[in-house]
């Protein structure tokens, strides 16, 4: 495993583990899957991940619940991530929140504490004042954000007046937006992007095309699944396979590679088994030559897929057919 410089009380590893998919059976990983979700813990423990992200709504506080049943006596080698869901994030909600995860989670502080989604009728400074109030006594470490533009993370870092140590974002191949100012703001900044849904909820693993879309109620609603789109992903799919021949390797681990390469990047890909998660985990030591990321950019810009309003009428269409 491989890790992120950068200051922080506990090691930040470059591949960590997304939990949404604990405890949500809409993912349709079926019953025994909680489980293999301890199984996938352990496992990712032994392989050095030290990074294991949760929220207060998945699965409506069970994610949280599973995961730190499953840390048990590892909870405090890692970095436990979780997020509150900012409905009517004002300071003393904020508090009040962290401490009903932290006793999901059965932690004494919260490694790292996220505001899930910028609310836009909230002001940042009294969500901060919150989460300031919680780093005094001791019960959050670092703060952090999601899904916030690169203006607003400032803002809120001027708010706390302390650094907002990462942004959670949507970040793979094909969602690359946070290249444009995220990824060169962390840089020089010291601060992390944190990428969730690597591989596109696995669009970039191969597994599927037109003729073998996936299941599941998420992807589903994903308008890269469109027939349209899977095959309109062949060349960059084709591309990730050439590369991940030349080392011994697979599509999705390219596909994190590639992402990896960015020193502020990590990425919390999630695991539907112990398998998978080993190879989400050896991803992070594979060494992408130049032309090999000059060729894989190259694929993802040339990706045109059929996406917001204009997917709407495609994406009943398909379910329609179900």
């Amino acid at each position: 495993m491989r890790y992120v410089q950068l200051d922080t009380p506990k090691p930040l590893s470059k591949i960590g583990l997304g939990t949404w998919q604990f405890g949500s059976r809409e993912w349709g990983y079926g019953p025994d899957y909680e489980r293999r979700a301890a199984d996938i813990v352990r496992r990712a423990v032994e392989l050095g991940v030290t990074l294991f992200d949760t929220a207060e709504m998945y699965g409506f506080g069970r994610s949280e619940r599973i995961l730190g049943a499953a840390l048990g006596d590892d909870r405090h080698k890692v970095m436990v991530a979780t997020k509150i869901f900012p409905i009517l994030p004002i300071a003393p909600v904020v508090q009040q929140r962290a401490v009903a995860s932290a006793a999901r989670l059965g932690v004494t502080n919260l490694d790292l504490y996220q505001v899930h989604q910028p609310n836009p009728l909230v002001a940042d400074h009294t969500t901060m004042r919150g989460m300031r109030a919680l780093q005094d006594v001791g019960l959050v470490g670092e703060v952090g954000v999601s899904n916030y533009s690169l203006r607003r993370w400032q803002v809120a870092e001027a708010a706390l007046g302390r650094r907002v140590l990462s942004n959670q974002v949507r970040y793979s191949m094909i969602d690359r937006g946070p290249e444009h100012d995220l990824l060169p703001y962390a840089r020089q900044a010291g601060r992390i992007v944190m990428a969730y849904s690597p591989l596109a909820q696995g669009f970039l693993s191969g597994r599927y095309d037109a003729k073998n879309p996936p299941s599941g109620a998420i992807r589903r609603a994903n308008p890269y699944f469109l027939p349209e789109n899977l095959e309109r992903g062949a060349t960059l799919i084709d591309t990730l396979r050439q590369v991940a021949g030349a080392h011994d390797a697979t599509p999705s681990q390219i596909a994190l590679a590639y992402l990896l390469r960015h020193p502020s990047v990590v990425a919390i890909p999630g695991a539907s088994s112990v398998e998978q998660m080993e190879r989400n985990a050896a991803a992070a030591e594979i060494d992408l030559a130049d032309d090999e990321y000059a060729a894989l950019a190259g694929a993802a810009k040339e990706f045109r897929p059929i996406t917001g309003l204009a997917a709407v009428p495609r994406l009943l269409r398909a379910r329609s057919r179900k």
